[in-house]
């Protein structure tokens, strides 16, 4: 593993994806992430000690692929238009920018192959920092998108459930999710369940820019 190539693209891809949240839910009426200075690029802002250090650092460790996440960006519902229907929104912007940058990371190695202003070493390493963007980036996607409070899945199921079984989705995941989602990532169990949409993305991604 390129730790020294995977660690920024981390880096870079999990900050994109909470700023994605906050930048949402500033469009639809919430400023609280702007007001408490969350509304930024700069990864000192969003260093959560759990998802930004231990479990990149369990992963390498593991030999499993190096994902993360962000301190989440604070949204106040309340603030927002239609909350439930609005939270959807807000929650499905993180995953959709990791898909975004995966999806243009693919663009340029398109780009460059078939432009050949590199010379070939150049344009190799160049291609393996944008191989491990695409794949960082929809693996951050799938995992993402989990219908488990409290990750973007759960918040997107949330909103999409009648009230009543939103509630109950709600009291059986919020105390216990990311308990679920820790065992899934030390067991290893998680790569079974994000292996097979993830690989099936990336080759989509792959075949529609002819990589």
């Amino acid at each position: 593993m390129d730790l020294f190539i995977v660690v920024p693209i981390l880096f870079f891809s999990i900050v994109l994806h909470e700023f994605a949240h906050g930048y949402v839910a500033y469009r639809l009426g919430d400023d609280t992430a702007y007001v408490l200075g969350r509304l930024t690029l700069n990864p000192l802002k969003h260093i959560d000690i759990v998802g930004t250090i231990l479990v990149p650092a369990l992963c390498y460790m593991s030999g499993l692929p190096m994902f993360g996440w962000a301190k989440p960006v604070p949204v106040n519902a309340l603030r927002l238009p239609s909350p439930r229907k609005s939270m959807g929104k807000v929650s499905l912007a993180g995953p959709s920018a990791n898909l975004l940058l995966a999806i243009l990371c693919a663009f340029v190695m398109k780009m460059l192959l078939v432009s050949h202003i590199f010379s070939v070493s150049t344009t190799e390493q160049i291609l393996r920092f944008l191989i491990y963007g695409v794949q960082i980036n929809v693996l951050l996607a799938v995992f993402n998108l989990m219908p488990i409070l409290p990750l973007d899945g759960g918040h997107i199921l949330e909103a999409i459930l009648p009230v009543k079984a939103a509630m109950q989705y709600n009291l059986l995941f919020a105390r216990w999710g990311m308990w679920i989602v820790l065992i899934l990532i030390v067991t290893g169990v998680f790569k079974y369940i994000l292996y097979p949409p993830m690989y099936v993305v990336v080759k989509l991604i792959s075949q529609i820019f002819g990589l």
